[in-house]
């Protein structure tokens, strides 16, 4: 479904991205994990054409995409969900995935099902949510362009472990509905519950990559590349 190849990416004269390459198949759930700073949203960003890449190729659905605008790509079936968030704040939770519907599939009532808190706070404003509920309607946004793939980037970011629990709940549903995933994050035990495939991030390079079973049972890889201690490691495992 996605294909980055080669992929060289710089803001300014300062190269962020080198030689950046993977896959995205159809229906699969893919993590890019990495410390800070290490090029993941820039990733998502070149993905996006937010950043255009300066170098390599993206494939979607067999479609080039290096050179589209943002817009374009967004309209081919790719939906991003920020970091950060970025919902719209004066609007109510109603208005802002009202905003985001576009096509045939996901519907209003499917997002309150899927988040039923949304419901509830339907006509609260974004800024008087909480942080997990912005994230919820960032996602359910996302998912009302009805995409065929979706970038998450940092999800679980600044987020109450029950909250991020909830997050892969609804991540492992989505799966369930066909829909294929790009998840940049920094949560191992998240990326290694939901997804099938990781790829690590190091100084813009891909350092490593590797099925999610075979990292969850290597604390060394982890501890060299993420960063992750061995107490931290039982809960990847687990």
């Amino acid at each position: 479904m996605l294909e980055v190849i080669n992929l060289d990416t710089f803001y300014g004269d300062s190269q962020i991205l080198w030689d950046v390459s993977l896959k995205v198949e159809s229906g699969q759930a893919v993590a890019v994990l990495g410390r800070n700073g290490m090029g993941k949203t820039t990733l998502v960003r070149s993905i996006m054409g937010l950043t255009p890449a300066r170098r390599g190729k993206m494939r979607f659905n067999n479609k080039e995409i290096t050179r589209l605008s943002p817009y374009q790509i967004a309209r081919m079936g790719v939906a991003l969900v920020p970091q950060g968030r970025r919902i719209f704040r004066s609007l109510s939770v109603r208005e802002n995935l009202v905003f985001g519907m576009r096509g045939k599939g996901f519907s209003e009532n499917d997002m309150y099902s899927y988040f039923p808190v949304l419901r509830e706070r339907a006509d609260h404003k974004g800024d008087h949510l909480s942080g997990g509920e912005q994230q919820m309607l960032a996602i359910a946004r996302a998912l009302l362009s009805n995409p065929q793939l979706v970038l998450m980037d940092e999800p679980s970011e600044g987020l109450a472990p029950i909250i991020i629990r909830e997050i892969g709940g609804i991540i492992l549903a989505l799966r369930k509905e066909g829909l294929s995933i790009l998840l940049i994050e920094q949560n191992v035990p998240l990326a290694l519950k939901v997804c099938d495939y990781a790829y690590i991030l190091q100084g813009g390079r891909i350092a490593h990559q590797c099925r999610t079973e075979e990292l969850a049972g290597n604390m060394q890889l982890q501890s060299e590349y993420i960063g992750v201690s061995k107490s931290k490691g039982s809960a990847c495992a687990a």
